[in-house]
């Protein structure tokens, strides 16, 4: 298990590295950002988000705004699955992200490192049809109680427009009700490595007939830092912990409504990049 001695640092930050891919992201996606001000870069944060289906580029447009217009190097929590996959994982690493253990996020914080964590995991990443824009958090508590461990605040973020890029055409559930699904699940590889099924990928469509994302613009909406200190010393309270978690779980879910309102108010979507998402 990482220590606070063998965590990685990063040499460089994101943009610095992937400079060229970046810039490819941002033609791509045109980001925009809301109240990226209510992220400093002297007070360290843990970040919540909503992830999106298949979530990875429109975090990397994320981690890349917060360096570019607030200087904030951020650090990702990743599933575990991430790093089972061969030149995969080497990628993941140079973002900066880390193997999500209660054991790297607690050394992370040590350092007052910005941090970011998804507690939907791969479940909300592999969403079934229908729950675009759905917290799907089950019985997860570490990331509120690591935060009151080390004082760190929680900044809710909510992002728009990736879940538009993909139709999921066949989800997990949908999978397991198959040959290969019955098969998987039989030989006992579904629980060993897909979590019951639920970790398997959605067959999805994108641009056209294609599996690459539509250039959905993308929005990013910051909320305000949620004090994690009136929760002080009570961090191993089941009931203390359900609370925090809920109050952040209520912050993201407005912002998620908020985001989404003024996406749909904003009309970007015209020209050549409302054409092809049309397609």
């Amino acid at each position: 298990m990482a220590t606070r001695n063998t965590l990685p640092q990063i040499e460089a930050p994101l943009p610095a590295r992937l400079r060229p891919g970046l810039e490819l992201l941002r033609w791509y996606f045109a980001p925009e950002y809301l109240h990226l001000e209510r992220a400093d870069a002297r007070r360290p944060t843990l970040f919540v988000g909503n992830h999106s289906l298949y979530g990875v580029l429109d975090v990397l447009l994320f981690a890349d705004g917060l360096y570019r217009e607030r200087g904030i190097v951020l650090r990702s929590l990743a599933d575990r699955n991430h790093f089972k996959v061969p030149l995969w994982r080497s990628f993941v690493a140079q973002t900066g992200a880390v193997h999500g253990t209660r054991a790297n996020c607690a050394a992370l914080m040590r350092r007052g490192e910005h941090i970011l964590v998804f507690p939907g995991g791969a479940r909300e990443v592999f969403k079934h049809r229908g729950e675009a824009y759905q917290l799907i958090w089950k019985e997860r508590f570490g990331f509120v109680q690591l935060a009151i461990e080390h004082g760190y605040t929680i900044t809710p973020y909510a992002t728009a427009g990736a879940e538009e890029a993909f139709d999921v055409l066949l989800d997990s559930t949908q999978y397991m009700d198959t040959p290969l699904g019955r098969y998987l699940k039989r030989s006992g590889i579904a629980d060993r490595h897909l979590r019951g099924g639920e970790e398997f990928p959605p067959l999805v469509r994108g641009l056209g007939l294609t599996v690459l994302p539509r250039p959905e613009k993308l929005y990013y909406l910051v909320g305000r830092p949620l004090d994690m200190k009136r929760y002080r010393g009570q961090e191993d309270d089941p009931a203390v912990l359900r609370r925090a978690r809920n109050r952040v779980h209520r912050s993201l879910t407005q912002l998620i409504a908020d985001v989404r309102a003024h996406r749909a108010g904003a009309g970007g979507q015209g020209g050549l990049r409302g054409m092809l998402n049309r397609l």
